[in-house]
């Protein structure tokens, strides 16, 4: 595992969010965190493209400001992919964001911090989804009688609005 202070920093986006996630990975706060089987459902639901967008939204609204509303408090604890993905990689608030990833509080995010704070964001939710693969669903069960039935209907899942 890379070690602060010893290890470059790499400057390319993909060596960095791979960089940045086995630092992170270091940390048993940080590593506790998974997404729920709601979340995984949505953003499968959703779409990469859809949760990308919601990702550079929040982070913009959330913690982009030099001063964000309520810093420390303004990201919550669950809800949707990306809030869970932000506390697991550091972009929850500025303070999380200075301390991991040395972005000084005190003045606005860059659109190319932005960015490379969502793409780590991103591949933190990807390797979740590749490490929880979808279930397939119970297996129907076939009731045989001499007498023609009705057919059963398909059951239907339904999933609760995440916010």
């Amino acid at each position: 595992m890379p070690v602060e202070g010893t290890t470059p920093e790499p400057v390319e986006e993909p060596q960095w969010v791979a960089w940045t996630l086995q630092r992170l990975s270091g940390s048993p706060f940080r590593a506790k965190f998974r997404l729920t089987d709601a979340d995984r459902a949505y953003a499968r639901a959703k779409g990469r493209a859809m949760i990308d967008r919601h990702a550079h939204e929040m982070l913009r609204a959330r913690v982009g400001a030099a001063l964000p509303i309520k810093d420390g408090k303004q990201t919550p604890w669950k809800g949707h992919p990306v809030f869970t993905a932000q506390h697991a990689t550091a972009t929850c608030c500025r303070g999380c964001i200075m301390r991991w990833h040395h972005i000084p509080k005190g003045r606005a995010l860059t659109d190319t911090e932005v960015n490379r704070l969502a793409a780590l964001v991103m591949e933190w939710i990807d390797r979740d989804l590749r490490d929880h693969p979808t279930q397939p669903g119970p297996p129907v069960e076939v009731v045989k009688s001499a007498a023609p039935s009705q057919p059963k209907a398909a059951p239907t899942a339904t999933m609760e609005p995440l916010f």
